[in-house]
Order: structure tokens, then C-alpha cells, then sequence
């Protein structure tokens, strides 16, 4: 099991009843809790005769595990009814953190807990592997471009497997068996040119219009699967931040993945060899960034605080922007080696709109420095796995 960053909140949700712990299929939810909680019995709703007795007699399947240390239930969507009965076990006996509950469908499982457990259960999310997490377990990779290309599903890092072929096989079986139970794709071939034209518009604003159009479905379906891909932790929305001094700004979100690898391979990108002079370099590292970014604040059990800033006519912008509770930090992301002094012109800019000082500002690059200067924070990409900690002041590594 590698070491994870989320096993220092852990133990802070154990006060509750039940702990749902939610992620992408493949993120290592399941190892995850069957490590942390060795002493839980486990049973997984994928199996066909456990999901059956969970959906036809629940209080029996609960009854099962009645004597056990505590449980955990894997794939726990597949039976929303369960958590109704669970609710009456968590009302009646004292048993904190018994039920441990994983799951890979965002909107199934927020929806189910809402109406059943609100104020019984604490939930976390287990996205792949962060920068920092492959650091401390001696798995960075060698170069910004393979660190791109592989991604971060821990798969990748425990066996001798392919990027490409892993990323593919878990596109399809995403589609076949994911996409096809959340919404019912008739055509499937369409959901996936769909999932394959989000790639091809990773950090750009979404336009539901355009990508309807192109892929010759409505507008209401493409904001649909949009939301489908959302709930299945594929895709994920940053929103424009609004300041009040500038009244004149964007609205629409922009696009990305949690997981860079899977974009590389929906965009037919083998190798880190090929990414170098691929147009989509610059976006895909801008993209790794702003998910680790994400994974960061998910992993320290806090909502992620990102968004990014545009002017309305585009002639500003930036990258990304980390909301605290004492203020605003810019990010400009540049995928170059080299340093050139107009990477810091969007942050001065900013920086002066919004009466701060522009050193308290970040420019992630490709290359290695870790440098403070006067119009910024310069960061070499390795050294962005803790920014959000050190963004927050959480204590720890540096």
C-alpha cells in the first residue's frame, strides 16, 4: 500500500457513525480502508449475491455483521436504500466508526446521504495519487512530461503496466459499465466522441453549445453527460472568481480532468516523447497542476477553494486563484524551462487591481527553482505538491 496524505485526517472523522469515503473507481478507496481499518469486516455490493441481499432484505445483511468489529461496505451505491437502515443503526447504538462506506458515483452517493445520513457520517475523497504522495513514496517521475502522460491511479505505480493501455481499458470500462447504468447511453459511440472532444477542451471555458453541436446531441444532453462525468469523478468544473473590482468578468466555468493520464490517452498521446512539442502541452501542464491543486485540498479534508479569474474581452487572466480565509493568491502555471519576465505581466496586473502585493503571488513552471522575487513566488513543479499547505498554514512538510 503506498503511503497516502489522507491518512492524516482519517482519524478525525471517526467520531461518526459512518465514514463514506468517495473517489473514482481505481483511486485506492477500497485499500485505503481496508488497511486503516484492518479489524472491519468487508464485503463488496459489486459481488451479485451480496448486492442482492442488500437491496431485498437489508436488515438482514446488516444483522450479518452485527458481531463484527465494524464493516465496510464497497461500492456502496449499487443499495442507497441501505443507508435508510444504517440511519437506525447509527440512531440506536454508539458504535463510531463502524460503518466504513466507499463509492465511485459522486451523485448517487451525495444524494443518498443527504436524505439518509446528514449529521451521522463524515465524508472524504480519495482522488489518485497527488505530487507529494508519489514524492513520499520515491515515485516521482523522471520528467514533467512523463509525470503528465502516466497520471496518478496507483495502478500505474504497482504493477508493470502501460499508461495508455491501463487509461484506455479504464475508459471503456467506464463507458460500458458506468456511463451506461448513470444515464442509459443508448449510443454509446456518442457519449464516448463526447468524453473525447472534453479532452480536446481541457482548461478552456465550457461551452455546452459547441460541444452539443459537434457532437450532434441537444444542448440539454451535452449538460447532462457533463454532469455524469462530473458525478463520476472524471471531469471537474473550476469556477470564475468574482471580485468586486472589476465588474466586467467572465461566467463560464472551464474544463478539466483529475487525472491528466487519461486525457493523454483519449487524445492519442503514447509516450512523454510525443508531448513535448504537442500543442496540448502547455494546457495539460496547467491542467496537472490545477488537479493537484485539487487533490491537495481534498486530501487535507477541506472543499477546494480554486477558481480562476478572466476578464470578459480575455485579455486577462488568471491560471488559477486560491481563496483562504485571510486572502486571495494568485497562480500563474507556464509549462516553460526558462523563465521569462513576461510570465509575471498577469499576475502584476492583478495583483495591482486588487490592492495586493504581487509578491504574495505564484508562478508554477516547468523547470526546478524555488525562488522568491519581487514580483512573485517562482515554483519549479516538484516543489508545488505542498502549496496549499503551505497556502493555509496547515503544519508539516514543507
Amino acid at each position: 500500500m503506498f503511503s497516502r496524505d489522507f491518512s492524516n485526517i482519517i482519524r478525525r472523522y471517526t467520531p461518526f457513525p459512518a465514514i463514506a469515503i468517495l473517489g473514482p473507481r481505481q483511486s485506492g478507496k477500497t485499500t485505503f480502508a481496508r488497511m486503516t481499518f484492518p479489524k472491519h469486516a468487508y464485503v463488496l455490493l459489486e459481488d451479485l449475491d451480496n448486492r442482492t441481499l442488500a437491496l431485498t432484505d437489508p436488515r438482514r445483511f446488516l444483522e450479518m455483521y452485527e458481531n463484527e468489529h465494524g464493516i465496510i461496505i464497497d461500492e456502496f451505491q449499487y443499495a442507497p436504500d441501505l443507508l435508510s437502515y444504517i440511519q437506525i443503526e447509527a440512531d440506536n447504538k454508539n458504535r463510531p466508526g463502524y460503518f466504513i462506506l466507499t463509492g465511485s458515483q459522486n451523485f448517487l452517493m451525495n444524494r443518498a446521504i443527504a436524505q439518509s445520513l446528514a449529521g451521522r457520517v463524515g465524508i472524504l475523497t480519495l482522488l489518485p495519487l497527488s505530487l507529494h504522495e508519489l514524492q513520499i513514496n520515491n515515485l516521482t517521475p523522471d520528467s514533467l512530461d512523463e509525470a503528465i502522460v502516466t497520471g496518478g491511479y496507483p495502478r500505474l505505480y504497482a504493477e508493470p503496466i502501460d499508461p495508455r493501455t491501463s487509461h484506455l481499458s479504464y475508459i471503456q470500462t467506464y463507458i460500458e459499465r458506468d456511463a451506461r447504468q448513470l444515464i442509459n447511453v443508448g449510443d454509446l459511440g456518442a457519449f464516448q466522441q463526447f468524453l473525447k472532444l472534453c479532452a480536446g477542451r481541457i482548461g478552456q471555458q465550457l461551452n455546452l453549445s459547441e460541444l452539443a453541436g459537434v457532437c450532434g446531441i441537444s444542448v440539454s444532453t451535452a449538460r447532462r453527460w457533463i454532469s455524469i462525468l462530473e458525478a463520476s469523478y472524471i471531469i471537474f468544473l473550476l469556477q470564475p472568481h468574482f471580485t468586486n473590482f472589476n465588474k466586467r468578468l467572465t461566467k463560464a466555468p472551464k474544463l478539466y480532468f483529475y487525472d491528466t493520464g487519461l486525457v493523454c490517452a483519449l487524445l492519442g498521446i503514447a509516450l512523454p516523447s510525443a508531448l513535448a512539442l504537442n500543442t496540448f502541452r502547455g494546457s495539460l501542464f496547467e491542467a496537472y497542476i490545477i488537479a493537484d491543486l485539487y487533490k491537495q485540498f481534498c486530501n487535507l479534508g477541506d472543499r477546494p477553494s480554486l477558481y480562476y479569474w478572466r476578464d470578459l474581452n480575455g485579455r486577462l487572466e488568471i491560471d488559477c486563484i486560491v481563496e483562504t480565509a485571510l486572502q486571495l493568491f494568485p497562480i500563474e502555471i507556464k509549462s516553460g524551462t526558462t523563465i521569462a519576465s513576461d510570465f509575471f505581466n498577469n499576475l502584476v496586473t492583478w495583483s495591482e487591481l486588487a490592492k495586493q502585493n504581487a509578491e504574495n503571488g505564484y508562478l508554477i513552471y516547468g523547470g526546478d527553482l524555488l525562488q522568491e522575487r519581487s514580483k512573485g513566488i517562482v515554483m519549479g513543479w516538484k516543489h508545488a505538491g505542498q502549496l496549499v499547505n503551505k497556502l493555509l498554514q496547515v503544519p508539516g512538510e514543507e
